[in-house]
């Protein structure tokens, strides 16, 4: 049976799943070839978002830029070319409902609903679940309405604190004292804000770490961790940004972990989705390796992005197929991965996030970036190219049989794009910093 599948979203992390649904095979260069099937060609593509993104529309048979977070504009497109099933991409429209309403109009939509999508858009929620569900690796924390109730906590709090807005920050909003910021920035960074709710919580040290696992039908299947890179600069200094990069090793695991982290983790994303019976969608669990074990940093209800620039790519099982199974009841396939190490690396403009500074013009495409692939997120595209805009402009990503190798792959993408009104952090996935993780984890373990 064919499919027409709607995708909402228009960054990186759709551009990987639009690939993952139209091209064949785990990429082993920029046309993604391989004797595997990722997606065996029963699926139509059509797209929505609120940018046009060039690659999406290049894959798509239609794109219609509407407000994602408009659950009406959204069903009214997928009605009208006729979807079976819809894929949400961004927490956005997630938040919104897009999900909850693509379902009440008989079109099966591979995201939670509103309700359980809080388990990343209301980090008040997320812990207290936690903590009633007795989901391993919740930190200690305390959730507050009133500011300067926060503030109190934070001076007599013996340690250091994770300040985190309860609600959707696009990954910007935590301040960690003893890391980015001191008790009194912490306190004058609530006082300056209009949150009105926050969590605070022990903040953990250690080696952070995500594992995304596809879930439907009270059934979980995980995929490769991924370590992103969330600070603006390279040796992990700067602002948070939304991810300048990520990679991930040729297996389960990274080259910090053990088999019995990725275990571990694995326990937590269990113990939620037993806690979650309706779940479907992909969920996202960020953790940190710490001295104590497998620590929860947070919960999303997506995809990451950058993290599904690495997943997605190595997919050999045809992604269509989880999407079908999840809307027939089915048990979900087991999920197969090339052996292959991924290394992605964000061009953003000048300045961000900060002050960035948009239209720089973009000189790579999917014909001059070598074996890496390319994967547009937020760009403009004008009649004589594609320039940047504020937010992150597009993902190179290299596939290869270790990590240096997969780095030197997305490097050498990045010098056809050149340096002129762009910012990347050159030094994810180079053999210093992954050694560097290698010694902190062992230094926390006292080896």
């Amino acid at each position: 049976m064919s499919e027409t599948v709607l995708l909402v979203g228009g960054g990186g992390r759709e551009h990987a799943i639009a690939r993952a649904l139209t091209e064949s095979g785990p990429a082993s260069g920029a046309n993604g070839t391989s004797s595997d099937s990722q997606s065996d060609g029963n699926a139509a593509l059509y797209a929505c978002a609120g940018n046009r993104n060039p690659g999406i529309a290049a894959l798509a048979e239609g794109f219609e830029t509407l407000d994602t977070e408009n659950a009406t504009a959204v069903v009214s497109y997928a009605e009208d070319v006729g979807a079976t099933l819809a894929v949400v991409g961004p927490e956005g429209p997630l938040a919104a409902g897009v999900a909850d309403a693509l379902d009440d109009a008989g079109i099966y939509a591979f995201g939670p609903n509103e309700a359980e999508a809080r388990i990343e858009t209301d980090k008040a929620y997320q812990r207290r679940f936690m903590r009633e569900n007795d989901v391993p690796g919740c930190p200690d924390f305390e959730t507050f309405d009133d500011v300067e109730a926060a503030c109190e906590y934070i001076d007599e709090y013996d340690g250091d604190l994770a300040v985190k807005p309860a609600g959707l920050t696009g990954g910007k909003g935590v301040r960690v004292i003893g890391d980015q910021v001191t008790k009194a920035e912490a306190k004058e960074y609530l006082r300056d804000s209009d949150y009105d709710r926050v969590v605070l919580e022990e903040r953990l040290v250690g080696e952070e770490f995500t594992v995304q696992a596809f879930v439907a039908n009270g059934d979980l299947r995980v995929t490769p961790a991924v370590q992103d890179h969330k600070r603006a600069y390279e040796g992990d200094e700067g602002p948070n940004t939304g991810g300048m990069g990520s990679y991930s090793d040729s297996g389960l695991e990274l080259p910090f972990m053990t088999e019995d982290d990725y275990r571990e983790a694995l326990d937590v994303l269990e113990a939620t989705v037993d806690a979650l019976s309706g779940y479907k969608g992909v969920l996202y669990g960020q953790f940190m390796l710490t001295a104590d074990g497998v620590k929860v940093v947070e919960f999303n209800a997506r995809f990451g992005d950058p993290e599904a620039m690495n997943t997605l790519p190595v997919l050999n099982t045809d992604f269509l197929d989880v999407l079908v199974a999840a809307r027939e009841g089915d048990d979900l396939p087991e999920l197969s991965f090339a052996p292959k190490a991924t290394v992605c690396k964000y061009a953003v403009p000048e300045g961000y996030p900060t002050d960035p500074k948009a239209g720089a013009k973009v000189e790579i495409s999917e014909e001059n970036a070598g074996d890496a692939l390319l994967f547009y997120a937020s760009v403009d595209e004008r009649d004589d190219g594609i320039y940047t805009t504020t937010s992150r402009a597009f993902a190179v990503v290299g596939v290869a049989d270790t990590i240096t190798a997969a780095e030197e792959i997305a490097e050498e993408a990045l010098s056809v794009a050149g340096e002129e009104g762009l910012d990347v952090r050159h030094d994810i996935g180079k053999p210093d910093l992954v050694q560097r993780r290698i010694d902190h984890v062992a230094a926390l373990r006292g080896e």
